[in-house]
């Protein structure tokens, strides 16, 4: 069975504008409200609740990131709840919020095994203390800390980093000019642009991805998927849209051909403050609802 679980954490975002919070914080809510979790239970699926984050303040400073502690805390109780679903034998969809919450998905992870990551992002979300002075918002940052290239402060929390080896880790759906795309490659297994996708097709880009884990004796892997891979004409309510990305059916069809493999995943950086008449929180709830549905059932473990 699905559990959704929403995380609404905007923690891992720098404000657009002084005195202002990223608006992530009401994704879950808000695609509630435009049928996702009605859709989901006709599925068969349950809701697992909510997993809230603590208060936004911000407090970057250097070597320390916007609401680190608070990082932490939610990253830390997520993976306990994500960790107790999975111990009732379902598969968890955690609807976010930022990618700020793929650090407590981790932690849920690397204590009871060794799981492969695919990140589906339209950023390879890789700056890191290591290439940028500028290190603050972990959201543009998640996937650095999941492989360890962070402050340890967030990158082996509780002594479990890295979450996933870096060698189990797929990235695809980042733009040409993704600066921080060269690094990527040379640090995980797989890095795939997002032209690669429209150029050769969702099923052969799945085929690809699979392959590549299947190289690995892996207990399974995570699937995240930041909207932001989808074009900025199809789904302009999210912190940065880019030209160059996936259309709604591309990527509910790679979902779909990765999900049943996958032993959870997250949904995440929807901004409602952005789509004030709910146009893009239906249109991803039919993107989460299809691909989606299918979560965890074709897993070996």
């Amino acid at each position: 069975m699905i559990a959704l679980l929403s995380a609404p954490t905007n923690l891992g975002l720098r404000p657009l504008r002084p005195t202002t919070v990223p608006g992530t914080a009401k994704a879950p809510e808000a695609l509630r409200e435009a049928g996702l979790h009605a859709r989901f239970a006709e599925l068969g699926a349950r809701d697992a609740g909510v997993v809230l984050p603590g208060r936004y303040e911000d407090d970057a400073r250097p070597g320390r990131l916007r609401n680190q502690d608070a990082i932490i805390d939610h990253s830390r109780r997520l993976a306990q709840r994500i960790g107790k679903i999975r111990a009732e034998g379902d598969a968890p969809l955690v609807i976010g919020g930022d990618c700020s919450l793929l650090i407590g998905c981790g932690l849920a992870l690397r204590p009871t095994g060794r799981y492969g990551l695919v990140h589906l992002d339209g950023h390879t979300d890789f700056r890191n203390p290591g290439n940028s002075d500028a290190c603050a918002a972990l959201a543009g940052e998640d996937l650095a800390a999941l492989i360890g290239r962070h402050w340890p402060a967030i990158a082996d929390i509780d002594g479990l980093g890295p979450y996933f080896d870096p060698a189990d880790t797929v990235h695809a759906g980042c733009r040409e000019d993704d600066q921080e795309m060269a690094e990527v490659q040379d640090a995980i297994s797989l890095t795939i642009r997002a032209a690669e996708i429209l150029q050769d097709g969702v099923a052969a880009t799945a085929a690809r991805i699979r392959a590549q884990l299947d190289r690995a004796e892996l207990h399974g892997y995570w699937l995240h998927v930041d909207v932001d891979i989808l074009d900025g004409a199809v789904m302009p309510a999210v912190d940065s849209p880019d030209p160059g990305g996936l259309s709604a059916d591309q990527l509910t069809g790679l979902i779909a051909a990765l999900a049943p493999g996958a032993v959870g995943g997250d949904v995440g950086v929807f901004d409602p403050d952005h789509d004030p008449d709910g146009r893009y929180a239906r249109l991803l709830v039919d993107v989460v609802t299809e691909g989606f549905g299918h979560l965890g059932q074709g897993r070996r473990h």
